[in-house]
């Protein structure tokens, strides 16, 4: 069984579905995900229902704890041999308890941020989990040391590029065909979130910094990936927005490696997509917003000094970098004049765009050589076979 949370949990949980039906043809996986499993084999019990944050949580409670009834439900009728969990630790760790009462082996896939904040959970999952894969450099040591059995494979979205790439005419000609956009103009993605509420207060943002770019540089053209876990609500809202700026003619696709292949500059959602961004060499902006008082909350109790996975790697993991990091805009500095003025800088500094991609450069050397879906498949393999992952 895999259970996943959120966008990138679920396409980090197909990844993993198909190396491991490849490998074992007769295996039989169910799991709760959304299109991307479904279409890996997963035989889903029940759709992602996602949240962030104290307030935006509670949109969603309801269809959560009706989920998690399900997947108790399952572990008798379902009878899993070991149930795989992705990230997502307020759901998964009561479903672990719960996995560990049926007598199911508990694999974690993507630790949650402990290292940000919450550090008591390291010692609550090393008491529920029988091996943990890790998809940063610097959590090895950390549930090492609290004697968990766990390895770093590398990251998943390596896999996703790998995989897109291989299926595809690799020549940027291509690409934008593909997309629908012209191979002679230069290309800015926007990439508001996978969350509904992200939506809602970044895409106004970032379609208010396309339009005054645009206004300036009239060839530019955008794209706008639409995470394939958006609902209805969420849809409409970004359909409302965009058509404030009808002029922009931006195109969607749900294809995100895609569009930052095509891109010269991006405009992120802290999250996943700056990871994205930064492994493909893509000069970006990164900004977020909360409700205040999750935002008030947070600051009091996470323990890092950026909010987005490129700057945390360059400040855990990267020996001797230059100490340039990607601009965060957070909270109110998220607005329209601050994004354009920092895509005109990236756009007409060509010292500090080169300096940006070789920061992203030495994030990239942290995950080459590795494929993080084939070596979880072997760890849940073993762990299926009883024998200690490795």
């Amino acid at each position: 069984m895999i259970i996943a949370g959120e966008s990138s949990g679920e396409l980090y949980g197909a990844l993993l579905s198909g190396v491991l039906r490849s490998r074992n043809p007769e295996l039989r996986i169910a799991g709760v995900g959304g299109d991307r499993m479904k279409s890996a084999g997963v035989e889903l019990i029940s759709e992602i229902a996602s949240s962030f944050g104290l307030i935006e949580a509670v949109r969603t409670f309801g269809k959560i704890r009706q989920t998690f009834k399900k997947i108790v439900a399952f572990f008798t009728s379902f009878a899993p041999q070991v149930v795989v969990l992705i990230d997502y630790p307020d759901f998964n760790i009561p479903v672990a308890r719960e996995a560990k009462k049926h007598g199911i082996k508990v694999f974690y896939y993507v630790s949650p941020q402990v290292w940000a904040w919450r550090t008591k959970r390291v010692a609550t999952i090393a008491k529920l989990v029988d091996a943990m894969a890790l998809i940063l450099p610097f959590e090895n040591d950390l549930y090492s040391r609290a004697g968990v059995h766990c390895k770093f494979v590398g990251h998943p979205i390596m896999d996703e590029i790998a995989e897109v790439t291989r299926n595809t005419d690799n020549s940027l000609l291509s690409i934008k065909t593909e997309l629908g956009l012209q191979p002679d103009r230069p290309v800015v993605v926007l990439m508001p979130g996978s969350r509904p509420h992200e939506v809602q207060k970044l895409l106004p943002v970032m379609a208010g910094a396309a339009a005054a770019l645009k206004e300036r540089s009239p060839e530019y053209q955008f794209v706008l990936p639409v995470a394939s876990n958006l609902g209805s609500d969420a849809l409409a809202i970004m359909h409302k927005e965009l058509g404030k700026f009808a002029h922009l003619s931006p195109v969607t696709t749900t294809q995100s490696i895609k569009a930052l292949l095509s891109a010269d500059y991006a405009v992120i959602a802290s999250g996943t997509a700056t990871l994205q961004a930064a492994l493909l060499g893509v000069p970006m902006v990164v900004l977020y917003k909360l409700s205040p008082f999750t935002y008030f909350v947070g600051r009091l109790v996470v323990k890092v000094n950026h909010v987005s996975l490129v700057n945390i790697l360059l400040d855990k993991s990267v020996q001797g970098d230059s100490g340039l990091r990607i601009r965060e805009l957070l909270q109110g500095q998220a607005n329209k004049k601050n994004v354009t003025e920092e895509l005109f800088r990236i756009s007409g500094d060509h010292e500090y765009r080169n300096a940006m991609i070789s920061q992203m450069g030495k994030v990239r050397s942290l995950f080459l050589n590795r494929n993080a879906s084939l070596s979880v498949a072997e760890m849940v393999e073993n762990l299926q076979a009883g024998e200690l992952a490795s």
